[in-house]
This record gives structure tokens, sequence and C-alpha cells, in this order.
């Protein structure tokens, strides 16, 4: 029986039915595989380096709360010149989970409980349902949104070698005709 490979390539799932006081630390070192799928998941060149160090925590009565940081060595291509660009990652991780079944994540924001978010926190909580929460997949999360988009070489620029405009074809002509502004 072949069971379903997980969505992350960095997939880690936490139970969080019984977790210490203290919290359960997490680390998580992708090794060249992992590394491999990453990059071609997030259009990437390759990721040199990648680890996770988290810890999932009791959060209010029956939440989750994990938080850690996220460590990265990638190499994306410059949008401009295509050459290769390394980037460092180092992002902060912090989210917030409650049961699906939960009386807070249920009535949330319309039922008229009460859930204060501090504009520089965490995003207002998930839910999860049953007793694992992965952990992995959420630090990946965090790991595409620090990622440039838009990576440029030093001293790579959009504008072309000259300074004259391009030649307007017949289309933006016509438009510009149609618009009445010459």
């Amino acid at each position: 029986m072949k069971h379903a490979e997980p969505q992350s390539p960095v997939s880690f799932v936490a139970n969080v039915a019984r977790l210490p006081q203290k919290g359960l630390p997490v680390a998580i070192e992708a090794d060249e595989r992992q590394r491999a799928a990453l990059a071609a998941e997030h259009d990437l060149l390759s990721v040199e380096s990648y680890r996770a160090e988290l810890l999932v925590a009791s959060w209010k009565r029956n939440g989750v709360k994990v938080s850690g940081r996220i460590e990265a060595d990638i190499t994306q291509a410059c949008i401009v010149t295509l050459d290769p660009v390394a980037a460092h990652i180092d992002e902060p991780v912090e989210a917030l989970f409650l049961p699906e079944q939960s009386k807070l994540g249920r009535e949330g924001f319309d039922g008229g409980g009460e859930i204060v978010l501090d504009a520089d926190g965490p995003d207002s909580p998930e839910t999860f349902s049953g007793d694992t929460i992965d952990v992995g997949a959420l630090a990946e999360q965090f790991f595409g949104l620090a990622i440039d988009p838009y990576p440029r070489k030093p001293g790579a620029s959009l504008e072309g070698a000259g300074d004259d405009q391009p030649e307007e074809s017949e289309f933006q002509k016509k438009l510009r005709s149609l618009l009445g502004k010459s």
C-alpha cells in the first residue's frame, strides 16, 4: 500500500495533543533531495541550505503557537540577466492555531467572540483538525514569502541600452488616436 506524499518537501507533522509544558522544539534540516524539491517548488536555481528551528507550544486553552525562525541560502535567476543571484533568508516564523471544534475558532471574528490581535504579532489563528499540525509546511510558507520575487544582480537594470523611445506599434498609434491623445 503506497501512501500519499506529504504536500511539503520539508513536511514535519507535530503531535499537539500533549505538548510539553516548555513546548516541543522542532529542528528541520533539509537534505539534498528536500532542497532540490524546495528549489523546484519555488522556482529557484538551487537551495544550498535550509534550516527551520521552531517551538510548538500550547496557546490559550487548547490552541497552539508555533514560533521560531527559518534560515536558508538560495540561488535565484536574475530577472534581467538570468544570471544566478545568491540570497540569504533569515525569517521569523510565528503562527497561531485553534482546533476546528474550538469555540474561539468557530465564533472567532463574526460570532461576538473577541480575539484581540496585535498588528505586529502573528496573523489571526488558523484552525487544525485532529491532533497534528504540519509545522514543516508552515515553515515552508514563511520561506516562500521571504523569497525576493524580483531578484536582481547588482548593477542590472530593466532599461534598454539606449535612451531613445521604442518605435510605436500600429496598435499603439490607433489606440492613442482613439483616446484623443497625441
